[in-house]
């Protein structure tokens, strides 16, 4: 049975982690490379890392923090925020990150999709896509760029499908509408993407307790579930969710 990954995600503004509701108020809560070792250590199986002000911004990754975490973690490690070119994810991947996440650039630019999977290899490129509830689009999500900030033309399900044909190896899902609520996942919207892409999703925005987890997991076809709160701020450990995770008999990496 395959197993159901746990990713801890790492927003980080100005060099340092944060956390925001909805994509706002966000508040200090730490040291990047401090965070991602001490999640590393209690057995995470995946981080991600969102430099969450560079695309607003219009700079690129802030390559010496990247660096500095992958030295701490020996496991895969997804960079965010700020890559529009093949240069930002070469040089990305050579500061140590294994997989390119493309979300605010993708929309802007399909073509770096299809030309980072050709150069990099589809493993690598992963689908940043922030959705929420709009009744107008097809689907009924919408999709948002620069830190969900910015409303565009495109359907959350036809722009999945879109990214995978151009050769994103997995979507990472965030609902905007669940987004630091801690009252759980978007699963509506995780089980129809889930079902119409060939690719592993990972469901993101909304998780609060580990039954949370189990829900999109399962009900919601999530192939992995992305935390922040749970571990940053409410007592949780990795560790822990997983056992009961298992206990719950989601299959997970002990």
């Amino acid at each position: 049975m395959i197993k159901k990954r746990i990713i801890v995600c790492l927003d980080v503004k100005d060099g340092r982690t944060t956390k925001g509701v909805k994509f706002q108020n966000n508040v200090d809560i730490g040291d990047p490379v401090e965070m991602a070792k001490m999640y590393y250590e209690q057995g995470v199986d995946e981080l991600v890392f969102y430099d969450i002000m560079a695309s607003a911004r219009g700079r690129g990754p802030i390559l010496d923090l990247i660096a500095g975490v992958a030295r701490q973690v020996f496991i895969p490690f997804c960079v965010g925020g700020g890559i529009g070119s093949l240069d930002d994810i070469r040089s990305t991947i050579l500061a140590g990150a294994e997989k390119i996440s493309l979300n605010s650039q993708a929309v802007k630019n399909p073509r770096l999709i299809a030309d980072g999977a050709r150069v990099f290899g589809n493993q690598c490129i992963v689908l940043g896509m922030d959705a929420k509830k709009d009744e107008s689009a097809p689907s009924g999500y919408r999709v948002y760029i620069n830190g969900g900030r910015v409303k565009t033309e495109l359907d959350a399900l036809s722009w999945a499908e879109k990214a995978v044909e151009l050769g994103a190896g997995e979507i990472v899902l965030n609902s905007i509408d669940a987004d630091g609520m801690r009252n759980g996942y978007e699963l509506s919207l995780t089980k129809m993407i889930s079902e119409r892409v060939p690719v592993p999703v990972i469901a993101s925005g909304g998780g609060g307790t580990p039954a949370h987890l189990a829900d999109v997991l399962t009900e919601g076809k999530a192939d992995a579930a992305l935390i922040a709160s749970m571990v940053h701020s409410m007592g949780y450990t990795v560790g822990g969710i997983k056992e009961e995770l298992s206990r719950s008999g989601v299959p997970v990496r002990l």
